[in-house]
C-alpha cells in the first residue's frame, strides 16, 4: 500500500489525516508510514496512509487559517504597561482591565490601543518610542 501513497500524491500535495484530524503537505514516506508537514512548517509526523486523501478547500482554507492566526498570535506585541504617575495611562489600563475581567477581548484590544497613542503622543521620549502624526489623507474622499 506504500506503494500506490507514493503514487497517488506527489510531494506537497496537501492532504488530510483522519487519525489526526489534521491537514498536512506530503512528503513521502516513512517505512510504511505516510511523512507529513503541518502547513506553515512544524514538526513533521508519521501516519498510515491507508485514510489519506486529498485536503477539500474548507479543510485548506481552515488549515490555512490556523497558520495565520498563529503567526499572528506569535508576533503580537505585550500589552503596554501605564507610566507611573500618569493618570490617562492609568486610566486607560483600567479600561483595560474592565475589558478583561468582563472578557471582552475588543474592548481590551481599543484599550491597548489608545493606552499605545496616548504613550507616543505624551510619553515617547521616556519610553524610547518614536513619535508620529496623523496626518489626513488629502486623496480620501469624504466617508
Amino acid at each position: 500500500m506504500t506503494e500506490s501513497i507514493e503514487k497517488q500524491f506527489d510531494k506537497g500535495t496537501v492532504v488530510y489525516d483522519p487519525a489526526s484530524d489534521s491537514v498536512g503537505e506530503y512528503q513521502g514516506k516513512a517505512g510504511p508510514y505516510a511523512l507529513l508537514r503541518p502547513l506553515g512548517g512544524g514538526r513533521e509526523w508519521e501516519t498510515p496512509p491507508e485514510s489519506l486523501r486529498p485536503a477539500t478547500p474548507g479543510e485548506r482554507l481552515r488549515a490555512g487559517v490556523r497558520v495565520a492566526d498563529s503567526r499572528s498570535s506569535q508576533h503580537s506585541q505585550e500589552p503596554p504597561v501605564p507610566v507611573r504617575d500618569c493618570a490617562a495611562c492609568a486610566d486607560l489600563a483600567g479600561l483595560r482591565d474592565d475589558a478583561r475581567a468582563r472578557r471582552d477581548g475588543s474592548a481590551e484590544t481599543d484599550a491597548d490601543v489608545l493606552l499605545r497613542r496616548h504613550q507616543r503622543r505624551y510619553h515617547a521620549p521616556l519610553l524610547g518610542l518614536e513619535e508620529y502624526a496623523l496626518v489626513p489623507d488629502a486623496s480620501a474622499g469624504a466617508e
